[in-house]
């Protein structure tokens, strides 16, 4: 049999080549077994009495380890007891792909004839070799492969020995892989249960590789060691019987007062949350030496000393997972109240603190140019105004479209565009149209901003964008990825000007199935920019029937089908509170503060942001299958579910995790009649259980699966203006349809891996920032407002504490059952429930609870909202309360 199979390599000079390779089968391949007399393999290796005592496999077997086993059990299978193993071609291969070492230690095993080790080219047996399915995993394929080649050794092994007990019993340590192949009716085993197994050799059980926890903990600061936050460290990892659980208790952070400054004992005390079952021990260890120091300039307020002219002060840093610093300067009465700037110069091994200087004043503490200043800072957002060299790449104004646009790109001025987004948006990425067409099918067109026709390769402006990598949202203000003259204005897809767009333009039927697809470089005339609240009252009021309402329509029903099929295939719906600011507008305060309400046409534009990406990606990725830019979703380990599992246990409703699907049916099915917003809370707690995700080049990575989607493969195309990935995106794709030439970088796997490694960085840094910003402006809004009174919901139990939403302002805040100044009420935690017994009275997850929420500005570095509970009321318990911050995680899907 030939197979054969087409891809595309980039050659030296830049370009790209068609290749073609073939790809043969046989049926004569051996199966290295000596009970076999139908392979006729003349030297066999698998011996016929493969016996090894085991409480498991009381008969002779073979063992096929997967690709996981041999790359962290090697020391197993290099031991002289371990014999009569099959090596797959797949598992060999994939081994030589992820480790040098360990590969070189697998082939020394085969080649050990004492071992009585075979592999087995799977790859090109007729009945072994597998395809990879549309939307399969490399990952999920090799795993496939692996089950196959069991199943087919195991009826073959069968048939050999007619009858007689000689199996395969294939190990794994992967649980949705041992799943499978339970299903397909294959003995299988995880790797330490069988080796556990083992009679009369117990010694082998230390051999067993630990692959559970890469995490070590860290406990105290003498195990610590002077190491601080990011800090690149070499870890002694303690003998068993010294490793310790993870509290699962909320600690209290009262923060250090400025006149106790000195004789504080714990210099970088925070609170935290720690949720680990306190039954399980965690690999534990300490700090034995600093490889590298990643030591910045850190933000913060100095804690003048009570000692009258002294020089030496401390200073405490605005994020808490830093130590204080001790500094010397004779300005610390003009420094007090000031945000100040402070850089690390070293740490002496008999000091407490690290020792460091002054380097700048940032401004008064609690004004809002300082604290935006501040919070830039310390997320590494690069903020400053562009410089003289990237503005120089901008076009010259006055700027119009060319002939020579116009020669190059389709003519789409006459088409009925609009764009749908945000009140206040100038920064306008997309725009959309439909058209029924002669046919009767429709034509539904995304036209987004093509920024790339701007912005050069390596030029200033090209490499500024990609060191800022994305545009970030503040509260009332913009960190803007390019020039406000491309993002605002010559970019920008506004309405009755003539913009630039790189189209994508489906041909479907009335069942949104799309019959054909296109990509062009085009010119549009967007004739209405609406927000999403214009839209839905155009698509609700049936006397408005102009051609842009009946496009928004069309759109709408099929972005209703579009969204249908999704769910069916296993993508999620999820929630989380997202809260908008009404800014006042002389002093720009914030006035109110509420949860932002999600239309249908949210949902429309969302659909075909969706779609657009899907389809950029599978063309990038066919036409480059190397060097493509992608988007990729990890699925949660399965212990991320624990939490919503008995969140849904404790309603008698059941989650299923096992996989998107089941886990989207089972949101869907888990509602309660009589507390409608339970659903929403489920979906909240599952929210907290996703992976990020990130951005990773094709060439470099096996698993594209985005597991939020449901989709086998994804990027980001839509949003040019705000990401740059996007930008990379944009020229991949006019390379792919001859619209633009290709240059080097762009097609180095190596480079495009570097770049989405700084995408990442940068977009989890603007995340960051984005959600300190919420959380500022939450201060100034409680700043006016006293004390107030709210329904909340217990979103998480602790064995100290609930942590209560607040779903009108989208806040989350702790309430404490202990006091440190006063007896603790007696207090009793179910860790099964998990429920906690306050007085008699117990909490559950998703309890209706009432709290009062003030400003507490006792610390005026780090003000923080406090709430306290007033409904259930509990005799005799005088309840501490603790800081609460904004949910800022976006309830919109990864567009």
């Amino acid at each position: 049999m030939l197979k054969s199979k087409t891809f595309v390599k980039k050659t030296r000079s830049g370009g790209v080549l068609k290749i073609v390779r073939e790809h043969y089968l046989r049926d004569d391949i051996w199966c290295g077994s000596e009970v076999c007399k139908e392979c006729k393999d003349e030297a066999p290796v698998l011996q016929e009495d493969a016996c090894i005592e085991s409480t498991l496999c009381v008969y002779p077997h073979y063992l096929l380890p997967d690709t996981n086993v041999v790359l962290h059990q090697i020391d197993i299978l290099e031991d002289p007891l371990i014999k009569n193993v099959i090596i797959l071609q797949t598992v060999l291969q994939e081994v030589k792909h992820r480790s040098a070492p360990v590969y070189k230690r697998i082939k020394d095993v085969v080649h050990d004839k004492e071992k009585h080790f075979y592999t087995f080219t799977n790859e090109h047996h007729r009945y072994t070799f597998i395809e990879r399915e549309q939307g399969e995993s490399a990952n999920d394929c090799n795993d496939r492969a692996i089950r196959v080649a069991a199943k087919w050794y195991t009826d073959h092994l069968a048939k050999a020995t007619w009858g007689r007990p000689l199996k395969v019993v294939l190990l794994t340590n992967d649980r949705a892989n041992k799943e499978k192949a339970e299903q397909h009716g294959l003995l299988v085993y995880k790797c330490d249960e069988y080796i556990k197994s083992l009679i009369g050799n117990p010694e082998l059980v230390d051999r067993l590789a630990l692959t559970s926890d890469d995490q070590v903990l860290l406990q105290g600061l003498q195990n610590i060691n002077r190491a601080v936050h990011q800090d690149v460290v070499a870890v002694e990892l303690f003998p068993k019987e010294c490793w310790v659980a993870p509290l699962s208790v909320v600690l209290q952070d009262d923060g250090p007062n400025d006149e106790d400054a000195e004789e504080d004992e714990t210099p970088n005390k925070y609170l935290q949350i720690l949720t680990s079952k306190s039954i399980v021990r965690k690999p534990t260890g300490r700090v034995v030496g600093i490889i590298k120091r990643n030591w910045r300039p850190f933000c913060g307020m100095l804690s003048q000393s009570q000692i009258k002219e002294a020089t030496r002060h401390l200073f405490t840093p605005a994020d808490r997972r830093i130590p204080r610093i001790r500094i010397e300067t004779r300005q610390a009465a003009t420094l007090v109240g000031q945000k100040i700037m402070v850089a690390i110069d070293g740490w002496p091994k008999s000091s407490r603190y690290p020792n460091g200087h002054f380097v700048k004043s940032l401004g008064t503490a609690g004004d809002k140019d300082t604290e935006t200043e501040v919070l830039l800072l310390e997320h590494d957002v690069p903020h400053q105004p562009f410089s003289q060299a990237v503005l120089s790449f901008l076009p010259k104004m006055p700027w119009s479209i060319t002939e020579e646009d116009m020669k190059v790109r389709v003519d789409l001025r006459h088409l009925c565009v609009c764009s749908v987004d945000p009140p206040g948006c100038t920064d306008i990425d997309d725009a959309l149209h439909s058209r029924e067409l002669e046919n009767g099918n429709i034509e539904v067109g995304v036209h987004i901003a093509d920024v790339s026709h701007f912005i050069r390769p390596g030029n200033a402006l090209d490499q500024e964008a990609a060191k800022r990598g994305t545009t970030v949202y503040l509260c009332g203000k913009r960190i803007d990825m390019v020039p406000e003259l491309l993002s605002s204005n010559l970019c920008s897809l506004r309405s009755n000007v003539e913009r630039l767009a790189f189209s994508c333009i489906w041909e479907m039927n009335h069942n949104a199935e799309v019959l054909n697809i296109r990509f062009t470089k085009s010119v549009i005339n967007s004739k209405a920019s609406l927000t999403y609240a214009e839209a839905q009252m155009r698509i609700d009021d049936t006397n408005i029937n102009d051609d842009i309402t009946k496009s928004l329509r069309c759109l709408n029903k099929l972005a209703k089908i579009l969204k249908g099929r999704r769910t069916e295939k296993g993508a999620l719906t999820l929630s989380s509170p997202e809260v908008r600011f009404h800014m006042d507008s002389e002093t720009h305060d914030p006035i109110d503060l509420q949860t932002k309400e999600l239309m249908e046409t949210n949902s429309m534009v969302e659909e075909f942001m969706l779609l657009a990406n899907i389809s950029v990606a599978q063309k990038i990725y066919d036409e480059f299958s190397e060097c493509a830019v992608l988007r990729k979703h990890p699925s949660p380990p399965p212990s991320s579910y624990d939490i919503l599992i008995k969140a849904a246990k404790s309603r008698n409703l059941v989650i299923l995790t096992d996989s998107a699907k089941a886990l989207a049916d089972s949101l869907n099915n888990a509602t309660i009649e009589s507390f409608p917003y339970f659903n929403t809370l489920l979906r909240i707690l599952a929210t907290r259980c996703m992976m990020q995700a990130v951005y990773f080049c094709s060439g470099m990575d096996s698993d594209f699966h985005h597991y939020g989607l449901a989709s086998p493969i994804y990027t980001h195309f839509t949003s040019p203006i705000r990401r740059y990935a996007d930008i990379i995106v944009h020229r991949l794709l006019a390379v792919a349809i001859n619209a633009d030439t290709t240059y080097p970088d762009l097609m180095d796997k190596h480079k495009q891996a570097a770049l989405c490694n700084n995408l990442n960085y940068r977009h989890k840094m603007a995340q960051y920032a984005q959600r300190a910003s919420v959380a500022f402006h939450t201060q100034l809004f409680f700043r006016n407002k006293g004390i107030i009174n709210e329904e909340g919901f217990i979103l998480f139990v602790r064995k100290n504490a609930i942590i209560i939403l607040i779903p009108k302002f989208g806040l989350e805040g702790t309430v404490f059952f202990e006091n440190k100044d006063k007896p603790s009420p007696d207090h009793s935690f179910d860790s099964e429930g998990p429920m906690l017994t306050v007085e008699k009275h117990t909490f559950h997850m998703f309890d209706k609870v009432k709290v009062t929420i003030s400003l507490d500005a006792s610390n005026i570095q780090h003000q923080r909202i406090r709430m306290a509970l007033i409904e259930p009321v509990i005799p005799g318990v005088s309840v501490a309360v603790a800081e609460s911050e904004p949910e800022a995680k976006k309830p919109k899907l990864d567009r």
